[in-house]
């Protein structure tokens, strides 16, 4: 579990095979689950550098381009029992990928806007959490087809998305909280029209 709180901006080294090797000064041991740009991999190699292996799925369901040789990313290692919470719950379970549609640059802070699927726009509450690229941050208004963020200077300077531009794609995970409660409300409908299905059923053959 991670809180959404990048420990580091680190370096990709090598994305070969499968492998993806990553620059860093933070010391890994193997069996660590560490958060590259919000996805949890698994430290499999450790020395200069550490090195995770991606699946194929995981491939397929993140901003994969970001992952380069030479690429900078957001480093976040599993968070230990009794270390300070500020951010949220996160999981390093990517739900997608979006791409930044508009940026706002204010005098005290940014607005991004980032287009994405319905499926995962709906997963988005204004004044919700929601991870971007491994960065905790908090909702403020969606539209049909885009979530607003809108980043103080301290964030923009702390974190690459002081560099990010329009267009580049981003990994997003859902609040696990939403996620899980929209999660069972749709299995109790869904569940609730298959009862009202076997109702009619019944009526129908009493009717006879």
């Amino acid at each position: 579990m991670f809180s959404g709180l990048v420990r580091e901006i680190a370096q990709v080294k090598s994305f070969a095979h499968n492998t993806l090797k990553i620059d860093t000064s933070y010391r890994a041991k193997i069996g660590d689950s560490i958060a590259i740009n919000g996805v949890c991999l698994t430290a499999i190699e450790v020395g200069s550098c550490i090195a995770m292996e991606l699946s194929r799925h995981t491939q397929e369901h993140i901003a994969l381009e970001n992952y380069t040789q030479g690429s900078r990313v957001h480093l976040e290692p599993a968070l230990m029992v009794g270390d300070r919470f500020d951010g949220h719950i996160v999981q390093g379970h990517v739900d997608g990928v979006g791409e930044i549609a508009r940026i706002i640059h204010h005098t005290d802070s940014s607005d991004f806007w980032i287009e994405c699927e319905r499926k995962i726009l709906d997963l988005m509450v204004p004044a919700g959490s929601v991870c971007v690229d491994g960065i905790s941050l908090t909702i403020v208004e969606k539209s049909a087809n885009a979530f607003k963020l809108t980043l103080i200077p301290h964030t923009l300077k702390n974190t690459l998305f002081g560099e990010f531009r329009l267009k580049r794609r981003v990994n997003i995970e859902s609040d696990i909280i939403t996620r899980s409660v929209l999660g069972t409300l749709r299995a109790l409908a869904e569940s609730d029209k298959k009862n009202d299905m076997w109702r009619e059923i019944d009526t129908m053959s009493l009717s006879f």
